[in-house]
């Protein structure tokens, strides 16, 4: 079974505080991928120190395959102690999910897992262990594509106490939204937004702790392959243009003499779209049995610049131009396959224009390295 662990969270700071008690941890693997939500105790600077070093130090010792015994060990003897309660705490909850979908929980004094099946919350069967004094709860179970797993800090389940709801939200009914929410089918970082957005609606804007809700969802990965540029060897185009034909998923092309090339091969004509014409950003068009056919090393540059953007990341996704496209296909994407042409245009060789036009195999390299870091799995190619 081949599956894609969907990840985000979102969180809310105690009212008057800058920074959050709470801490969020994701490791990827090429086996599995480890999530890390770890609530400091009390607030501000030195609950978030609490943390942050128990999330980091939990993640990393389960990414290399420590046990849980060693890594509360870790944790207990490596917290800074709190000299007012004389304590070195922070809550977790530790989720780890293989590739092959076994799926392991452990939770310290966090609220309960939301596990959500079909639309419905799912019971997991849990077990009890005490290491370094402290009640650990775990659970095993096998995920499937679809499933949900939502893990909160105390903040949710107290969103609105003594305000809005008297005893606070409770368990039970954020179960009952969360699978409200599911059955909208949002991602996981939407899921995240919507339910920490309640919270802070509880909370009337003051929330009266941190509050963090992280979710990650189980689903088939969705694989994306890009031809950039023509081989060298002119006999390997009706090599590349069966490639592309054979591949499963979404499929782009970049770059005009690629398109020319695929175009020929499949005795097909490239439509160019004139009704979303921008002025930075050269046309693209489509070609039967390939989802976009955009301009090659502009193109490429521009939608490079696009990811590695913070502000204003989602504006720019939404335009109606090969960049926003590209970038869009890019980061909805999770294993994605260049099929990097090495043939040289002399345009783009010149030494007067800029060097991120002149290097078209840098700019691939660079967005093949930007992916990573965003969680994508990539493969590079050449021809």
């Amino acid at each position: 079974m081949s599956i894609y662990i969907d990840t985000e969270w979102a969180s809310l700071s105690k009212y008057e505080e800058e920074l959050s008690g709470d801490h969020v941890e994701v490791v990827r693997t090429d086996d599995a991928v480890v999530a890390v939500l770890a609530d400091g105790l009390g607030s501000g600077v030195k609950a978030n120190i609490l943390a942050t070093l128990t999330a980091k130090i939990i993640a990393t010792m389960v990414k290399n395959g420590a046990t849980l015994e060693e890594t509360i060990e870790t944790v207990s003897h490596t917290l800074p102690v709190c000299q007012k309660r004389n304590l070195a705490y922070s809550t977790f909850t530790i989720i780890k999910i293989t590739r092959e979908g076994r799926g392991y929980v452990a939770e310290f004094d966090n609220p309960t897992l939301f596990f959500v099946r079909s639309g419905k919350l799912f019971h997991l069967d849990w077990e009890e262990r005490t290491i370094e004094g402290r009640k650990i709860r775990e659970s095993r179970f096998q995920v499937e594509p679809g499933d949900v797993l939502v893990t909160v800090s105390d903040g949710v389940v107290h969103a609105g106490i003594g305000g809005v709801l008297n005893l606070g939200w409770q368990w039970e009914e954020v179960g009952k939204y969360i699978e409200k929410l599911v059955n909208l089918h949002p991602d996981a970082e939407t899921l995240s937004k919507w339910l920490i957005t309640a919270c802070s609606q509880l909370y009337t804007a003051r929330p009266g702790d941190d509050t963090t809700a992280l979710v990650l969802k189980v689903r088939t990965p969705r694989t994306l392959t890009v031809a950039v540029g023509p081989p060298k060897n002119k006999e390997d185009d009706a090599k590349i243009a069966q490639m592309i034909r054979e591949e499963a998923g979404s499929k782009v092309i970049c770059g005009g003499t690629t398109g020319s090339i695929i175009a020929r091969e499949w005795g097909r004509d490239i439509e160019v779209d004139l009704k979303n014409l921008d002025p930075e950003v050269p046309p693209y068009g489509r070609l039967r049995g390939v989802d976009l056919v955009t301009e090659g090393i502009i193109t490429l540059s521009k939608t490079l610049e696009a990811l590695k953007a913070e502000e204003g990341k989602n504006k720019r996704f939404e335009q109606k131009n090969a960049v926003a496209l590209l970038s869009k296909m890019f980061m909805e994407s999770d294993n994605i396959r260049f099929l990097v042409g090495k043939a040289i245009n002399p345009a783009h060789q010149n030494p007067d224009l800029p060097l991120n036009l002149a290097l078209k195999m840098q700019v691939v390299k660079e967005i093949a390295e930007t992916l990573e870091q965003k969680g994508k799995k990539v493969e590079l190619l050449y021809f």
